[in-house]
């Protein structure tokens, strides 16, 4: 019975972490098919490219929601099954990265399920598994997002603040070390959905998101080289 219940609890969480909140956000915004616009992806950033900034802060907001609610639905119905918390916070991120709603198939006739690149559920996990990480890895991805200006790297930061906060934790006796998988597993998926990302990140072509810092600078140097 328990392993119905933890079945469950995992497939729950695939499912809600494949609501795909930016393509539904972006086709009523503005009619656009979000996986029509560059990267293609449904995540905040991509939504804030499609519609504004403003439709990339609510997809981001909603998909850190996603994020959590399955790991605190998981928490409550199994307080103590510490690695099916962990396994149910990855399966939002593998919902988010190839949602169930999302399936297609592509030019050559190939199946595949479409999605975002895991970052906000895995910052919603977190919170999922310690509220406190609000206030430390959600205003961290911000500062980096508004600094560097590159989603990628966000992405992927945000999963090792999580590591690190929750390593810090687990050794001052303060939280179960497998909650320090979590983060390990998220990381994993990350990299796993941003390959094509960093391909161009070590090439020196990846978007910067004109938001940002970096963003503006780099505008403000290609301004003056058409002066």
């Amino acid at each position: 019975m328990q392993f119905v219940i933890y079945t469950a609890l995992i497939l729950l969480s695939y499912v809600i972490g494949s609501i795909p909140f930016g393509l539904l956000i972006v086709k009523l915004k503005t009619g656009k098919d979000i996986r029509n616009v560059e990267s293609g992806r449904t995540g905040g950033t991509n939504a804030m490219r499609a519609a504004g900034f403003w439709a990339g802060f609510g997809t981001a907001m909603l998909d850190i929601a996603k994020g959590a609610v399955g790991m605190l639905i998981a928490r409550w119905v199994s307080p103590e099954a510490y690695g099916v918390h962990v396994l149910t916070g990855l399966a939002a991120i593998l919902g988010h990265n190839y949602s169930i709603f999302l399936a297609e198939r592509d030019t050559d006739g190939k199946f595949r399920l479409r999605g975002g690149a895991g970052g906000a559920p895995s910052v919603g996990g977190a919170i999922g598994i310690w509220p406190g990480a609000l206030l430390i890895i959600l205003p961290l991805g911000m500062l980096t997002f508004f600094t560097v200006g590159i989603a990628s790297v966000t992405t992927m930061a945000v999963a090792l603040f999580a590591i690190i906060v929750f390593y810090i934790r687990a050794s001052l006796g303060l939280m179960p070390w497998a909650y320090v998988w979590f983060g390990v597993g998220a990381e994993l998926l990350l990299i796993w959905a941003l390959r094509p990302n960093l391909k161009k990140l070590f090439t020196g072509n990846e978007r910067i998101v004109k938001y940002s810092l970096n963003g503006w600078l780099k505008a403000r140097h290609e301004t003056k080289e058409t002066k």
